[in-house]
């Protein structure tokens, strides 16, 4: 009799021991759910709608790095001036012009800003801003060049551009009446380049972009006539992300009213 209560009294020892045990994993589970609610509702407050935007990799300047590495320009100041006033953040996508449009074409970045001209050709694969930069094209020459002085003297010489832009389009439009062959490149440094080693006798540019550039110290020099080019936007694809345009005009007149654009733009080109 006293082993049976001795075994009895020993069993219930043993079951209480592993109620307490389980009673303490359950509560501990519970409370390691409760810390994951908490850390999941913490992450949700702070979102903030991120935009992927592509641009090119050199044009001075709209967008070019500085001396300390620092990715800057017109366009990449006017698009953090806009995604502050407008409440999103901007994931930079720098690629080149060409690959920078085709980003957006396939769905890769959200839209794209690079000193793009609003042209009806474009149109017909992109959705554009409000306008928020006028440009003109310009002819550059070595800056020692004397034999340059007027479209008629490229006849027969090679003239650099760069493609997808509006120096390209226009010395396209007059490479048959005045006689002379296209080089084209990807950027702008090599366009310059090849007409400083003398592979080319001229390029054609956007004013402002070459303008800077000779300001800092490139050797090329300007001929008096400018062409008048198309205006600059922001893109993107056909028929998507309508609120990041919208964002983007309603940032840009918000910035133009505060004087903060104006301001973007002084610092860059005065």
């Amino acid at each position: 009799m006293n082993f049976f209560k001795s075994v009895t009294a020993v069993a219930l020892s043993f079951t209480m021991l592993m109620a307490v045990g389980c009673s303490s994993t359950t509560q501990t589970t519970n409370d390691t759910a409760d810390t994951t609610q908490s850390t999941e509702q913490t992450d949700t407050t702070s979102d903030v709608k991120t935009y992927n935007i592509a641009t090119d990799t050199t044009f001075a300047p709209f967008e070019f790095s500085d001396e300390n590495g620092n990715f800057v320009g017109i366009d990449i100041d006017i698009m953090e001036a806009i995604a502050q006033d407008q409440g999103f953040e901007v994931n930079w996508q720098v690629l080149g012009f060409n690959a920078a449009v085709q980003a957006v074409k396939a769905g890769q970045a959200d839209g794209v800003i690079a000193g793009m001209s609003i042209t009806e050709e474009r149109k017909l694969e992109h959705d554009f801003s409000d306008p928020y930069y006028d440009s003109a094209v310009v002819m550059a020459v070595g800056a020692d060049n004397q034999e340059i002085q007027s479209y008629e003297d490229l006849a027969g010489k090679k003239v650099a551009v760069k493609v997808g832009t509006e120096g390209y389009n226009f010395a396209e439009s007059i490479k048959d009446q005045y006689g002379f062959e296209m080089v084209a490149f990807d950027d702008s440094n090599s366009m310059y380049q090849d007409v400083l080693v003398g592979n080319s006798v001229a390029c054609f540019e956007d004013y402002p972009v070459i303008a800077y550039g000779i300001q800092q110290g490139l050797a090329l020099k300007l001929n008096d006539k400018q062409e008048a080019g198309n205006s600059y936007g922001f893109a993107v694809a056909k028929g998507e992300n309508a609120e990041l345009l919208q964002m983007f005009n309603d940032g840009l007149a918000n910035i133009k009213e505060s004087g903060k654009y104006q301001e973007i733009v002084d610092s860059y080109t005065k």
